[in-house]
């Protein structure tokens, strides 16, 4: 059933006995590339991913998770999150989605048991911050259970959501299940510039009353926001929102061209000038509000060049005390901090970059974060070709890997989107 076709408002889906409401009955969060890989197995293009962001949102740490990384940032090849799509079903229809967002739920679909599973062996070897995604990872019945169960083994746990489905009792039960920030969604500063986004009327002013009923359970709440060229003009009144409304961080996320992204990567994808633009005034805002909002770029690599650069030019050494979380890690993180595990099981170094590494239920997560071989070229940063492989910057951004993939079919490619010329071909 498309709602789009039939007409129906989110205030008509979440009154609806078979929707929203009946959910809401039942159950109410790094650090630290050869052509081999353009032969390496990708995955099935109909299960690029899920959600947005793109099902895929960053979560900031918290303080104390902050300290205890920075600790440890010299270990190499740490996997530090994951990102789990545990369902592509979603009430939403947004036009950028890479999970191709689904209404029924797919059998494949791992079960309660083999996500347990998962964590066990997850726990076995890493301690990493576990975000629960999707699609609308609330459309789980078993969420809470999955999230208490990798809670109790200690794991920082995150929720990626629309917002849409949480009321009262369904903040209350994110709570109690030991998740410790909430990331929420929001793609315009307005109802008519997110909805046309999300496709749903409604969704925005539902996603706000999620992050309300959020706060007044005290928990951390961050919202994420793709940036394209249909909201391009408004990030200075995001920012705005997220100050006014007390929120604890702000994630934009470069669009990056997988599933329905596919479809509107030619009207919607920025230049290269006009990512260049908005991760400058990103960097100046995020040094004016370092000690009142954690700010943060997503699939924007490039950020970090820009990061350390500036620093550089402006005499400022770089360290957690003056840039946070980003002193302490790098641009694309994909296959060597983090992993992204789709609804079926299959591995991939991040939810936008289809290069299959292998999959949980035929092998451990252990044996495919050490020994897959498109996490080793990821790693391995002499690989990477073009003008990134001769970058004087490519230790701290590496470029986005899964737009290199989009526009050449080769992940260790050249990032397309960055309009840095490395000084070894400024001084030709």
């Amino acid at each position: 059933m498309d709602f789009r076709l039939c007409g129906m408002t989110l205030r008509d889906f979440k009154n609806s006995p078979v929707n929203f409401g009946s959910i809401n009955q039942d159950y109410k969060f790094m650090i630290n590339n050869n052509n081999q890989n353009n032969n390496a197995e990708t995955a099935d293009t109909k299960d690029k991913g899920a959600g947005h962001p793109h099902g895929m949102p960053g979560v900031m740490p918290d303080a104390s998770i902050l300290g205890s990384m920075a600790g440890t940032a010299g270990k190499k090849n740490e996997l530090r999150l994951v990102f789990w799509e545990l369902t592509a079903r979603c009430n939403l229809k947004c036009i950028h989605c890479r999970a191709e967002a689904q209404e029924e739920r797919q059998k494949d679909e791992l079960s309660t048991e083999e996500c347990f599973a998962v964590i066990d062996n997850l726990c076995s070897f890493s301690n990493p911050i576990l975000i629960l995604t999707g699609g609308e990872p609330l459309y789980r019945q078993d969420i809470f259970e999955i999230a208490s169960y990798a809670s109790n083994k200690g794991l920082r746990v995150a929720l990626a959501t629309n917002g849409t489905l949480i009321d009262k009792e369904t903040a209350i039960r994110i709570k109690e299940c030991g998740i410790k920030r909430v990331a929420i969604s929001l793609d315009g500063s307005n109802a008519q510039t997110h909805d046309s986004f999300r496709m749903i009327p409604g969704s925005f002013d539902a996603a706000f009353d999620g992050i309300k009923n959020l706060q007044n359970e005290g928990m951390e709440v961050q919202v994420n926001t793709t940036i394209a060229k249909h909201n391009q003009d408004e990030v200075k009144d995001i920012l705005k929102l997220v100050l006014e409304n007390n929120l604890k961080a702000l994630h934009i996320f470069m669009l990056v061209p997988v599933g329905c992204g596919v479809q509107i990567a030619d009207t919607q994808m920025l230049d290269k000038q006009k990512y260049e633009d908005i991760l400058s005034w990103f960097y100046d805002k995020t040094m004016e509000f370092k000690d009142k909002l954690e700010l943060k770029a997503t699939c924007a690599p490039h950020y970090f060049r820009i990061m350390h650069k500036r620093a550089k030019d402006e005499g400022i050494s770089i360290s957690p005390k003056t840039h946070g979380m980003a002193a302490v890690t790098r641009g694309c993180l994909a296959g060597s901090s983090v992993m992204f595990i789709s609804r079926k099981g299959d591995v991939q170094p991040c939810g936008y970059l289809p290069a299959l590494a292998g999959n949980v239920l035929k092998e451990s997560a252990k044996k495919i974060w050490e020994s897959s071989e498109v996490f080793a070229n990821l790693r391995d940063l002499s690989l990477l070709k073009g003008k990134c492989g001769i970058c004087e910057y490519k230790k701290v951004c590496e470029g986005c890997r899964a737009r290199a993939y989009y526009e050449t079919g080769d992940y260790l490619a050249e990032e397309p989107y960055c309009i840095y010329e490395p000084s070894l071909i400024q001084n030709k």
